[in-house]
């Protein structure tokens, strides 16, 4: 799921944007892209995973998998810009491509950061972009 978010306070200083209300959680990382890098190309069985693009412009190639590891269902490709905020569910596989240099926060429920940074990841093989 893709929103695309809202100012919710400007004044003359500048503006507000509520990422989150009343949902903490377990994780954040500021990851970077280069234009054309690719990142992600995976999927998580235990933790839900948040990504809102702080600048630039990315292209979001996603699909469901089964726990078995097949993928199932149709392969949906978004562009995503400032401002848009991704709810990647368990069992759906994620990839991003850099369609220009773009940096996003991504926010985790469940472990994903420090030591246990890929204990719920589970790549992709063959990548879903290349």
């Amino acid at each position: 799921m893709i929103i695309k978010l809202k100012t919710t306070f400007q004044d003359k200083r500048g503006e507000i944007l509520d990422i989150f209300v009343k949902s903490p959680k377990d994780h954040c990382s500021i990851v970077t892209f280069n234009k054309g890098a690719i990142r992600g190309n995976h999927y998580h069985r235990k933790s839900d995973q948040f990504t809102f693009v702080i600048n630039g412009k990315l292209l979001l190639s996603s699909q469901k998998i089964k726990k078995n590891g097949k993928l199932i269902g149709k392969k949906k490709e978004e562009i995503l810009t400032k401002n848009c905020l991704v709810i990647h569910k368990k069992f759906h596989v994620h990839a991003f491509k850099a369609l220009e240099k773009s940096c996003i926060l991504a926010f985790v429920n469940g472990s994903r950061g420090g030591k246990n940074y890929d204990k719920d990841t589970w790549r992709l093989k063959p990548p879903l972009l290349k």
